[in-house]
C-alpha cells in the first residue's frame, strides 16, 4: 500500500470531478492528475493511426507505440503524445466519446491504469475518472463517488463548450451524448464505472463548487486522523 496522500475521485461524465480534483489538490497542494485526458490522448492517437478506437486487435498493435506522458508547468498538467503537447486539442465531444469507447478495452486500460499507479506509489496525488477507486487506487481509504443528474451536467457542458467558442452543439445533443456515455461506462464488461461501498456519493446536482470541495476535505481530514 503507498504511503503517499492518494486520493479517488470517481463518477460520470459531467459531474465536476475535474473541477473538484483541481480545488482538493490546490487546498492540499498536492499534484492532480487527469486520468481522463489520457484516455482523450489515447483516443487521438488512434485516430491519427487510422485505428478505429472500437477496434481492440488494431488498438493493440498500436499500443506499444503509444508514447502518452503527463507533465507538469505554470498551467499545470499537461498531455504529451511523444514530445507534442496535446492537451489542448483535447477537450472535445468526439474525443469525449471516444476516450469512452477506447477506454473499454482492457488491454488500453491496463497500460494507462499502470502510469497512473506510477504517479501514485511516488507522489501525493488527487485522480479523478472512472475506475480509480476500483482499480488504480483501490487500496486507498480517501475514495468518493462524485455524481450529478445527466440534465445539470449537460447544461455545464454545453457552459464549458460556448466559453471555448464552440457554438454548434445544442443542449439536446450533449444531453444525448452525457446518457449515451454513461450507459457505456456503466455496462462494459471490464471495470464499468460503479460506486465502491467505502466511497462517499457526493451529488453536486444543488451544490456549489465550494459546498463540494468543503465536504470533500473534513472527509479526508476525518479519515486523515484516523
Amino acid at each position: 500500500m503507498s504511503e503517499h496522500l492518494n486520493i479517488a475521485i470517481d463518477g460520470p461524465s459531467g459531474a465536476g470531478k475535474s473541477t473538484l480534483a483541481k480545488a482538493v489538490a490546490s487546498a492540499l497542494q498536492i499534484r492532480y492528475l487527469d486520468t481522463g485526458s489520457m484516455y482523450r490522448a489515447m483516443a487521438l492517437f488512434a485516430t491519427r493511426r487510422g485505428v478505429s478506437v472500437s477496434d481492440e486487435a488494431g488498438l493493440r498493435t498500436i499500443l506499444d507505440d503509444a508514447d502518452i506522458r503527463v507533465q507538469y508547468d505554470e498551467r499545470g498538467q499537461r498531455v504529451l503524445i511523444g514530445d507534442e503537447d496535446v492537451t489542448d486539442v483535447l477537450r472535445t465531444q468526439e474525443l469525449a466519446m471516444g476516450a469512452s469507447t477506447v477506454s473499454a478495452h482492457p488491454c488500453v486500460r491496463e497500460k494507462l491504469a499502470e502510469l497512473q499507479r506510477e504517479v501514485g506509489r511516488n507522489y501525493d496525488v488527487v485522480m479523478d475518472g472512472r475506475d480509480i477507486t476500483t482499480n488504480v487506487l483501490p487500496h486507498t481509504k480517501h475514495k468518493f463517488f462524485v455524481t450529478a443528474s445527466p440534465e445539470v451536467r449537460a447544461e455545464r457542458r454545453l457552459k464549458e463548450l460556448r466559453a471555448r467558442g464552440s457554438m454548434q452543439e445544442t443542449y439536446e445533443q450533449v444531453l444525448a451524448d452525457i446518457k449515451l456515455r454513461d450507459h457505456n461506462d456503466s455496462t462494459r464488461a471490464y471495470m464499468p464505472l460503479r460506486q465502491t461501498e467505502d466511497s462517499l456519493r457526493i451529488d453536486t446536482s444543488e451544490m456549489t463548487i465550494d459546498e463540494a470541495l468543503t465536504t470533500l476535505l473534513n472527509a479526508i481530514a476525518e479519515k486523515q486522523d484516523r
